[in-house]
This record gives C-alpha cells, sequence and structure tokens, in this order.
C-alpha cells in the first residue's frame, strides 16, 4: 500500500521569516531531495534556490491520493478553502509563516471530510513553539520521527502462512489485508469489514470508525493504530495508508469536499 504523505518544509528566509512549503508525496525522503537539488532535479518552482529545506512533519493514512491532494490544497489555500471559513484562515498581524502553517493544520484535521480518517501526524524535527492548538483528534496518531524522512527500503515480501488466521469476529480465514490488535500479547486479528460495524454500534450513522473495544483482550484501541498494524506490514508499510474498504469511499463521496 502506498504512503501517502502530505509535509510541511521550512527553511531559512529574509529578516528572520522562516519560508514554508506545503506538499503532497509518496516518498518524503525522495521528494526532500529534489526540494534541495533545485527544480531542475524535480524540486517545485517555489522552493528552487531557496533552501536548505527540512520537513518539519507529515500528515499520512490517507485512503486515496485525491483525499491527500485535497487536504494538500486546504493548506496551501486555507483563505480559499470553504473548509476553513471559520477559523481565522489568514495570518495574523506578526505571525511568522510557520506559525500560521502549524494554526492551520489542527484545524484540517478537524474538519470534514478528514477528521474521521484514520490519520497520522509524524513529526521530524522536535515541534517549535507550543502545542498544536487545537489538539488534534483524539483518534489522530502522532509520532515522533526525529531525524528526518529515510529512504524508501527494498520491497520486501512476507514469508508464505502455513496455515490460514481466522478472524477473531467471525472465525472465518483471514485472505487479504486483516486487522491485528497492537495491544501485545493479544493474538486478535481480524477482517476490516467485520470489525468495522462492531466499533461503529454507538455511531450507527457514521462510516468510518474512530476506535473501539478489542474483541479479544477488551482494551480500547484506535482504528488508526489497528491499521498500522496490519498483516504484511515492513517498515514502509508501517508508514502507509489503510485498506479501509468501500466506506470510505462512500464517506468522502457523502462529505461533498471542494476539487481543491
Amino acid at each position: 500500500m502506498p504512503l501517502r504523505a502530505v509535509y510541511l518544509l521550512s527553511a531559512p528566509g529574509p529578516r528572520g521569516r522562516a519560508r514554508t512549503y506545503v506538499g503532497f508525496t509518496h516518498d518524503p525522503w525522495r521528494r526532500l531531495r529534489q526540494h534541495n537539488a533545485g527544480r531542475h532535479k524535480g524540486g517545485a518552482r517555489r522552493t528552487s534556490g531557496r533552501g536548505p529545506w527540512q520537513m518539519l512533519l507529515y500528515v499520512h493514512g490517507f485512503p486515496s491520493d485525491v483525499a491527500a491532494l485535497r487536504f494538500e490544497w486546504a493548506w496551501q489555500h486555507p483563505a480559499a478553502s470553504r473548509r476553513l471559513q471559520d477559523a481565522k484562515p489568514r495570518p495574523l498581524p506578526g505571525e511568522q509563516p510557520i506559525a500560521f502553517a502549524l494554526r492551520m493544520l489542527p484545524r484540517l484535521l478537524w474538519a470534514p471530510p478528514w477528521r474521521r480518517l484514520p490519520l497520522r501526524l509524524r513529526w521530524l524535527r522536535p515541534p517549535p513553539g507550543p502545542a498544536l492548538c487545537p489538539a488534534p483528534p483524539r483518534h489522530v496518531v502522532v509520532e515522533m520521527d526525529p531525524g528526518g524522512p529515510r529512504p524508501r527500503p527494498k520491497q520486501r515480501h512476507p514469508p508464505a502462512m502455513g496455515t490460514a488466521t481466522v478472524c477473531t469476529v467471525c472465525s472465518e480465514p483471514c485472505q487479504g489485508p486483516t486487522l491485528r490488535c497492537p495491544r501485545p500479547p493479544c493474538p486478535a486479528r481480524c477482517h476490516a469489514r467485520c470489525l468495522a460495524p462492531r466499533f461503529l454500534r454507538s455511531e450507527p450513522k457514521e462510516l468510518l470508525p474512530l476506535g473501539g473495544t478489542c474483541p479479544c483482550c477488551q482494551q480500547e484501541v484506535l482504528w488508526g493504530e489497528l491499521i498500522g498494524h496490519g498483516d504484511g506490514d515492513n517498515e514502509w508499510a508501517d508508514l502507509g495508508d489503510p485498506a479501509l474498504g468501500h466506506w470510505t469511499d462512500e464517506l468522502l463521496q457523502g462529505q461533498g469536499e471542494d476539487p481543491e
């Protein structure tokens, strides 16, 4: 499953005002190198020759390129996005560009249609300034990965299993991607289509769960945590996006997001 990351770059600017840039990529490490190499090496026009650029963070876990690109567009043009009209989507007097970008980020995470997606916020540098306000939604997994993005590892294939694992919920064989409980040593492994309805019992009108109780260990887990522990994970898939199923497509279509 591909990594879909919307990232935030920063670089020293004139008069002490750091430059910022928001973009989308499937490979943060490669994209950062392109930005610093210049436009002739695949970098963007706005970043060419204005570095050195550092990647501060990226948001990932989007179910499709379209969902990620819409998030990118809204973050790049908050004043034009109808999702942020109540969030003062313009810089305040004296506000630094990096502070403005970080002020808009949690408001985007709370805005439809992204507020119910199992997104992850990965910090690659120590967060500058105070904590994000408002705090991201509780189901958004916040990760710390200092040192910047790493090269994408070579594709690895999981070893073949001798016997098929059965779903903890329906007791049918688990064929294809499944979800595993992130609470060791819980052995629960479930089809997404089986676990999602259980998590949505208290929210019958919703299509995408935020979290719930593991049917095996009875501990509370977030949907985003389950996604990160799917079968066949490797170093890159851990950063990847969920196979959310048909209800995610319906969610995105039903929210009617702008073609931003």
